[in-house]
């Protein structure tokens, strides 16, 4: 059985298509499958628009959430929700074509993958958000030490087995293709070029891009304190190197540095001091979040007969 997760938040313009194109495709090659659509507190009649395609195929079932929780924490709520053996995950913004997913069904089965990511080759579109995903792809697969990351995003499919383990991770900051990655388990590839997206505006601010950047960087990778560390060292030395100056110039009579000098030097030593304290601010709030141990969604109802 074939199990896909979809959220959904305020997408009602493109849903007939992407019901439509979804459908078509799963049956191409099996018959045995549920789409389980996330509603994340849409406001724009999505889940009304969701349920009439529920009333018309019992193979879709719609999740409603009691509020918007957001991408990543919507994806969770879907995967929990599966029975399938295998299991997929796609935006519902079409910029992954659901015609993919007969690839990667075939490749996990014939290959004996416990993982299918799709790999984005381009991008259609001039979006202007792209430069930045792209920018933080290359970043993050620098810094975070994964496998099998980079350009890859949600769209992929797994069997039983690796979602139990990715599942098995409960941190309430999550970036799922760096849980996907981290369990391991043999992972390939179906490469695609991204479509722009079909109808509407992207939910992904470049705000969002950056609060999801930063979980993802935070959660898996220990660049930020290795840069303060770096960056307090080379503040050291710098320091150290300007002291001896001052030594030297008092006892040879040298003219010392004067006022804008002095107060660059402090100003220069606060904001190292500040950036520090912002990133061990990112650690201690994540912390926090952690502690408090909050769910990270709440299921309003279930539409599943």
């Amino acid at each position: 059985m074939l199990s896909l997760v979809i959220p959904i938040y305020n997408e009602k313009i493109l849903i007939n298509e992407l019901a439509t194109r979804v459908v078509k495709a799963i049956e191409l090659f099996t018959t045995n499958y549920e789409i389980i659509f996330v509603d994340d507190g849409s406001t724009d009649g999505s889940l009304e628009a969701l349920l009439s395609f529920h009333k018309e195929n019992n193979h879709i079932k719609v999740l409603r959430l009691s509020k918007n929780f957001g991408h990543q924490s919507a994806f969770t709520a879907g995967l929990e929700y599966t029975k399938g053996d295998y299991i997929a995950m796609m935006d519902g913004d079409l910029q992954d074509p659901p015609e993919l997913l007969a690839d990667m069904y075939q490749k996990i089965h014939a290959e004996n993958f416990d993982i299918i990511s799709g790999k984005r080759t381009g991008r259609k579109g001039k979006s202007g958000l792209s430069i930045y995903t792209w920018l933080f792809h290359q970043i993050y697969s620098s810094l975070a030490g994964l496998k099998n990351i980079e350009n890859t995003g949600n769209f992929s499919m797994m069997t039983r087995n690796a979602l139990n383990a990715m599942l098995s991770m409960k941190e309430k900051n999550r970036y799922l293709p760096g849980l996907r990655s981290f369990i391991g388990y043999t992972h390939g590839y179906v490469e695609y070029i991204r479509d722009d997206r079909y109808r509407g505006k992207s939910k992904m601010s470049f705000y969002k891009l950056m609060i999801l950047a930063a979980d993802a960087i935070f959660a898996f990778s220990r660049f930020p304190i290795r840069f303060c560390i770096v960056l307090g060292i080379i503040g050291t030395i710098v320091f150290m190197v300007a002291g001896l100056y001052v030594l030297i110039a008092k006892a040879t009579g040298i003219a010392l540095f004067g006022w804008s000098s002095t107060m660059l030097s402090i100003y220069f030593l606060g904001s190292i001091q500040l950036i520090f304290m912002g990133i061990v601010g990112e650690y201690v709030y994540r912390i926090y979040k952690e502690s408090q141990n909050r769910p990270l969604y709440f299921v309003k109802d279930f539409y599943s007969n």
